[in-house]
């Protein structure tokens, strides 16, 4: 029988017993804004599930930037957003990192069971959408969402979370469950971005600038591209971060503090700027090329900064070559000299989440212990909104942080 209150945050009722009531992260609209405010504990009832989803006691959760935009309501108010589709809910409990163990299956889930120890992909959408009955990318169908940000709630900031079944992935038995929570949106983000977008994937001998190489996508986009046989070159703001990224396998780095000339560029009518800018530009370029050694240009830039970097991105990538942006950490507005775009036939590519198999082809690689995933530090629940506030002011560190829920302690779920 289910027993009627919340568990303590650390621990599990016995697998397959599930609790009316839960303890969970909770974002209010009437506290949207700062991350640190935002989130907050409250007892909600335990979600139930569909036929086609898993119910998941969260072991660990891992932190990602969606959830910052979650909590300041930025872009979207996803709460509003929801309530708009016909959701009742007034709150979000948000996360799209999460390793656990399957507490509960829907009546058409075949590929997991009660006890199942599993990570989840962040990857969802409706499985009748026209767009996916089709045989196409279900990530770009209209019913795409990611899990634990605009997906439905109950994402792996509670003590349970509901997935979709086709998300779960056993988890890797070397890795700890802080370890295993860690990197999988971030990894298999980057996965599609590198080896998703055919005509632009990482080849032997490729030239892959990084931004943000020693945060959570940097650190498996450089271990990706090294993976492959590319020649990862990082983007950081200092050389203990750019030293880090050599560690991983980046053939170098640049510090960007080192150049001026970010954001929006001068209009093409102000001479004297732009000619400013571009100097900066070349010199950023010519960085590469040095840490290279030889006058080789991106053949693809991984993007996440947005608004203050894409111009710069566009230019020094190589003709015929990729800028793939997932995300706006800067801003969204960003500007783009047509010139360098057109004439040398670039490719600037929009990238959004995972598919099944890019996200089982990225996970059998940690599996297998060919990436590493990088998680550096290890908070409590109660450390939610604080993570996500120095997320937000990039002061998080190298690598990826996660929050211990049902486990007890760092070091728990390796096995030997």
């Amino acid at each position: 029988m289910a027993t009627t209150a919340a568990h303590p945050i650390g621990s599990l009722p016995p697998v397959g017993e599930v609790p009316e009531k839960m303890l969970a992260q909770v974002v209010r609209q009437d506290r949207l804004g700062e991350p640190r405010d935002a989130f907050q504990i409250e007892e909600v009832d335990t979600p139930s599930i569909a036929a086609d989803q898993v119910l998941v006691a969260v072991m660990a959760a891992g932190i990602n930037y969606n959830n910052v935009w979650a909590a300041r309501g930025i872009p979207v108010d996803i709460i509003a957003q929801r309530q708009k589709a016909g959701s009742t809910e007034d709150f979000h409990v948000g996360g799209s990192d999460a390793s656990g163990i399957v507490y509960a299956v829907g009546a058409d889930v075949d590929n997991v069971a009660v006890g199942d120890e599993v990570v989840i992909h962040p990857g969802m959408w409706d499985a009748g959408d026209p767009w996916v009955t089709a045989g196409r990318d279900p990530m770009i169908a209209p019913s795409a969402k990611i899990w634990g940000y605009d997906g439905p709630n109950y994402g792996a900031f509670g003590q349970f979370a509901v997935v979709q079944g086709h998300q779960c992935m056993s988890k890797a038995d070397h890795l700890t469950w802080e370890e295993a929570a860690a990197p999988t949106l971030v990894g298999t983000t980057a996965y599609r971005m590198l080896f998703g977008w055919e005509g632009n994937t990482v080849q032997k001998d490729d030239v892959v600038l990084i931004w943000g190489g020693s945060g959570g996508l940097g650190t498996q986009a450089i271990q990706l591209v090294k993976h492959a046989g590319g020649i990862p070159v990082a983007v950081v703001s200092d050389a203990e971060r750019g030293e880090y990224c050599v560690s991983l396998g980046a053939a170098g780095y640049i510090d960007r503090t080192e150049f001026d000339h970010w954001g929006v560029p001068p209009h093409w009518q102000d001479g004297p700027g732009q000619k400013q800018w571009m100097a900066g530009a070349r010199a950023f370029g010519k960085k590469i090329w040095e840490i290279v050694g030889e006058r080789r240009s991106p053949a693809i830039v991984f993007e996440h900064p947005g608004e203050d970097t894409v111009p710069t991105s566009i230019f020094v990538c190589d003709g015929g070559g990729m800028v793939v942006v997932c995300a706006g950490t800067t801003g969204y507005s960003a500007t783009v000299d047509l010139r360098y775009h057109w004439v040398r036939q670039k490719r600037l590519q929009g990238s959004h989440g995972t598919n099944d198999a890019q996200a089982n082809g990225y996970n059998e690689l940690v599996r297998q212990g060919v990436i590493d995933p990088c998680m550096t530090r290890v908070l409590g629940f109660d450390e939610i909104g604080r993570a996500h506030q120095e997320m937000d002011e990039g002061k998080q560190g190298f690598g990826c942080t996660s929050i211990l829920v049902g486990a007890s302690e760092p070091g728990l779920g390796k096995r030997s």
